[in-house]
C-alpha cells in the first residue's frame, strides 16, 4: 500500500460560511475556533461563519482565518483516529502553516497569531496599486523565468512566484513589470495571462520588508521539531529540524512556491494518496494535473467529506 500525505490549502481557498457547520458538530473543531477568537481578540469564528465576505478577503483576516479552518478539519480527523500520522504534510504558501500544526511543529495558538501579523505584514510591503500578480498558462518555466529576467534587467521587477503545476505559473511583482512580462509571455506563446485579484505581488523580491518583520516575530514564538516530515514550498524537500523550518518560512514570503515540485517528490517518494484538509478543493485540482492517473485524491472540509474518508479505509 502506499503512502498517504496530508495537504493543506492556501489564499483563495476561503469562504463565507467555511467551518459552520463542521464546528455545530465537532466539539474539537469547536474549541479551535473557540482558541482563534481568544488568541486574536477579536470574532475570526463569526467573520468565516458571517463574512461579510469583503472583509474575509482582506488578506491579514483570509490567513488566520484558513488556517483555523483548516485545523478544524484537522483536529476533528486527530479526535477519531487519534494515533494516526501521514508520511508527510505539505501546505500552499499560507498552507505551509496548518502542514507545521499539523506536524506538532507549531501550536495553533502561535500559529494563527502568526499568519494575522503575517498577512498584515504582507498587505503593507507594497503601496495599493504597486504591485500585481498574474497566472500565465501553457507556457515553459525556464522560457518564462528568461521573459521575467528580462523584464526586471530593464527596471520592472517581477518574477515567477508559484510553480502551481504543468501549464499554470504565477508571476509577481510591480504593476509594470507584471504587465511587460505578460505581453512578452504572450509574444513567446504562452496561451492566456489572468491578471490576478490579489491585494500585493506575493512570494516576489518586493515582500522582502514583509519578510524581515516576520522573522522578528518567529524568533518569539517556540518551533519545535516535526513529528511528521513537512515537504517546504522553499525547497520541495521533507524538513524537520526547527532552526530550517523558521528560516524557511521567512523565506517563503518573497521566494516561489514550488507545489509542483512538491507534489512530484512525494510522488518519487511513494505517496499515492493525496487528503486535502481544508476549505475549498484547489490543491486537489492542482495535484491531478501533477500525479499519475491512478493517484487518490480526496478533499475533506466538513463532516460528510471527513465521515466518507474513514468508512473509505485510506488511513487504516
Amino acid at each position: 500500500m502506499g503512502k498517504v500525505a496530508f495537504v493543506f490549502p492556501g489564499q483563495g481557498s476561503q469562504f463565507v460560511g467555511m467551518g459552520q457547520a463542521l464546528s455545530e458538530q465537532s466539539e474539537a473543531a469547536r474549541h479551535i475556533f473557540e482558541q482563534a477568537d481568544e488568541a486574536l481578540g477579536f470574532s475570526l469564528s463569526g467573520l468565516c461563519f458571517a463574512g461579510p465576505e469583503e472583509e474575509l478577503k482582506l488578506t491579514a483576516n483570509t490567513q488566520p482565518a484558513i488556517l483555523t479552518a483548516s485545523i478544524a478539519v484537522m483536529a476533528t480527523l486527530n479526535e477519531k483516529l487519534p494515533d494516526y500520522k501521514p508520511a508527510f504534510v505539505a501546505g500552499h504558501s499560507l498552507g505551509e502553516y496548518s502542514a507545521l500544526v499539523a506536524a506538532g511543529a507549531l501550536s495553533f495558538a502561535d500559529a494563527v497569531k502568526t499568519v494575522r501579523a503575517r498577512g498584515q505584514f504582507m498587505e503593507e510591503a507594497v503601496p495599493a496599486g504597486q504591485g500585481a500578480m498574474a497566472a500565465v498558462l501553457n507556457m515553459d518555466r525556464a522560457a518564462l523565468h528568461a521573459v521575467c529576467e528580462e523584464v526586471t534587467a530593464s527596471g520592472h521587477p517581477v518574477q515567477l512566484a508559484n510553480m502551481n503545476c504543468p501549464g499554470q505559473i504565477v508571476i509577481s511583482g510591480s504593476a509594470e513589470g507584471v504587465k511587460l512580462a505578460g505581453e512578452k509571455a504572450k509574444e513567446a506563446g504562452a496561451k492566456r495571462v489572468l491578471p490576478l485579484n490579489v491585494s500585493g505581488p506575493f512570494h516576489s523580491s518586493l515582500m522582502q520588508p514583509a519578510a524581515d518583520k516576520l522573522q522578528a516575530v518567529l524568533a518569539g514564538v517556540t518551533v519545535q521539531e516535526a513529528t511528521v516530515p513537512v515537504v517546504a514550498n522553499v525547497t520541495a524537500r521533507p524538513v524537520s529540524e526547527a532552526t530550517i523550518i523558521v528560516d524557511q518560512l521567512v523565506q517563503q514570503v518573497s521566494a516561489p512556491v514550488l507545489w509542483e515540485d512538491s507534489v512530484q517528490w512525494m510522488v518519487e517518494a511513494g505517496v499515492t494518496t493525496f487528503i486535502e484538509i481544508g476549505p475549498g478543493k484547489v490543491l486537489a485540482g492542482l495535484i491531478k494535473k501533477i500525479a499519475p492517473a491512478d493517484t487518490t485524491i480526496i478533499s475533506v472540509q466538513d463532516m460528510d467529506s471527513l465521515t466518507e474518508l474513514l468508512n473509505g479505509g485510506v488511513l487504516c
